[in-house]
């Protein structure tokens, strides 16, 4: 049985449609301009695989003047501006993102292709951490510790911190969930005082261009923000290389992960990665069936599967196995396929036909390998790239749909029977991945008891992927380096100086 879909005629607000027929250009110190080269790139709808307009493209000499305009920036008024002053920039672009959630979302929804409650949610997040950091930026404070004690033996001494910015930031953002990637990097890069130099994915640059002209609304000074469209392997490693770069925060795959680190070598600029992710969900046999059928289902299928912390590791007990399994089947032939601009869709379109194409394969890959599919396995026959909900059991940990991400709504069961806690954390842990994961049980000392036993940086008990602006996420393992969000988001962009001074 296939997941349902609905297919109706998108309509979009005047204000959307204006927006796309706009030219769209590069955002360097204060200014919209063509890149150097006078390249254009296409981006398309992946709903409907019809192109929606045409972005100006950048590349090496454009990411040059975007660095220098950005230290420029650095060094004048923006670093004279106190941190109560940066706030209310902040704040100002809080609410001019709220002015324009419909836009946002629509844009969102149009070049990535997610369902418009998940866009709307999204935008009224983002407007949300500029909200946080603005808070936080007015909190940004030193210390004082005591001194050396070879000073104080002669006379009296004082010593203190500064919290000071990291510098020039590089911001690359990854296509899956566009607008709040960007935000989740620049708000706090702001809120410290950096400047940046922001490359968005050339899957999904839309968002980015309309974020960059508010910035500007808000009254943000020429070259603090600026963005450079393009291609990873040009504007992206310019970026990641740049010598005044003082440091670079990426979001993406743990292969691109690896090659950002050779490019930072150079200057040994600060980085910051977050990355694959390849999910353990554990039910246990007293786990709340009602609850954790829909909800262990959406961890695999949320963003269609493309998401870092997406629960692709089912593991589930073999007293209540065949239930779960026959639950989430019926609940993912349930879910409706479609265009993410009709309020009744639940899931979209893979990004691109490249992804689509990636996805189909890793579901043939399954079938050599000898699992069971349950339900799914197919792309839809119509325009888009639609891969249905596809769930397979009796799988093993050898098989690489169970090792490698697969960026897609691919979900992979295995049986346990054992209800040693050591020994279940052990095949949730049979992973280089190390980003999120999940533990289902009624039995909360069960669920803290494993929780701790699992390597990931994020874990939910009885829910899955439960990040917030305030809640510090990131990966153990080949998950990356640093957190973002929260309060360790904010210190990825500031040094501390200590300064002793003899009285």
């Amino acid at each position: 049985m296939q997941a349902r879909t609905d297919f109706k005629t998108v309509t979009v607000s005047p204000a959307t449609r204006d927006f796309l027929s706009e030219p769209h250009q590069l955002l360097i110190n204060g200014r919209w301009q063509d890149g150097a080269e006078g390249k254009q790139l296409t981006t398309y709808d992946p709903a409907t695989e019809e192109p929606l307009t045409q972005v100006a493209i950048g590349g090496a000499e454009d990411i040059d003047a975007a660095v220098k305009a950005a230290r420029q920036a650095l060094q004048g008024p923006w670093s004279r501006l106190t941190h109560f002053e940066r706030a209310k920039l902040l704040s100002r672009l809080a609410r001019l993102i709220e002015d324009n959630t419909d836009l946002l979302t629509e844009i969102e929804v149009l070049d990535n292709g997610m369902p418009s409650f998940i866009a709307r949610l999204t935008i009224q997040n983002i407007a949300e951490m500029f909200d946080y950091y603005a808070g936080a930026a007015q909190r940004i404070e030193g210390r004082t510790t005591s001194p050396p004690r070879h000073i104080t033996e002669h006379s009296e001494a004082l010593t203190y911190t500064l919290r000071e910015p990291v510098g020039v930031a590089g911001l690359i953002v990854p296509w899956n969930v566009p607008a709040s990637t960007a935000v989740l990097k620049l708000a706090p890069a702001l809120a410290a005082g950096c400047t940046v130099v922001m490359k968005p994915s050339e899957e999904t640059p839309l968002s980015a261009l309309v974020l960059g002209q508010l910035a500007m609304d808000a009254g943000f000074p020429p070259g603090v923000v600026n963005i450079v469209n393009g291609l990873g392997a040009d504007a992206g490693a310019r970026l990641a290389e740049h010598p005044e770069v003082d440091k670079i925060s990426f979001t993406g795959s743990t292969a691109t992960g690896r090659r950002i680190i050779q490019a930072a070598i150079g200057n040994l600029k600060k980085v910051s990665l977050e990355l694959g992710g390849k999910s353990p969900v554990v039910v246990m046999p007293d786990a709340d069936l009602a609850a954790a059928i829909p909800g262990v289902a959406m961890a695999t299928f949320f963003l269609q599967g493309q998401n870092c912390m997406a629960g692709t590791r089912i593991f589930i007990h073999e007293s209540i196995h065949d239930q779960m399994v026959e639950g989430m089947a019926a609940f993912a032939q349930s879910l409706v396929l479609g265009h993410g601009i009709n309020p009744t869709t639940q899931l979209g379109p893979l990004i691109s036909l490249a992804q689509c194409n990636k996805v189909l394969a890793y579901i043939e890959s399954g079938l050599s390998d000898g699992a069971q599919l349950v339900t799914g396995g197919k792309r839809l026959e119509r325009p888009g790239y639609f891969v249905e909900p596809t769930i397979f059991a009796n799988c093993t940990p050898d098989m690489a749909i169970v090792r490698e991400e697969i960026f897609g709504p691919v979900m992979t069961v295995q049986k346990f029977s054992t209800t040693n806690l050591e020994e279940i954390a052990a095949l949730a842990n049979n992973t280089v991945y190390g980003l999120s994961g999940s533990v289902w049980t009624q039995n909360l000392s069960t669920a803290h008891a494993l929780v701790s036993r699992i390597r990931a940086g994020h874990v939910s008990i009885n829910c899955h992927g439960a990040v917030g602006t305030n809640i510090p996420f990131g990966g153990y393992g080949q998950s990356g380096w640093g957190r973002e969000f929260g309060e360790e988001g904010l210190n990825a962009y500031l040094e501390t100086k200590a300064v002793t001074a003899q009285l």
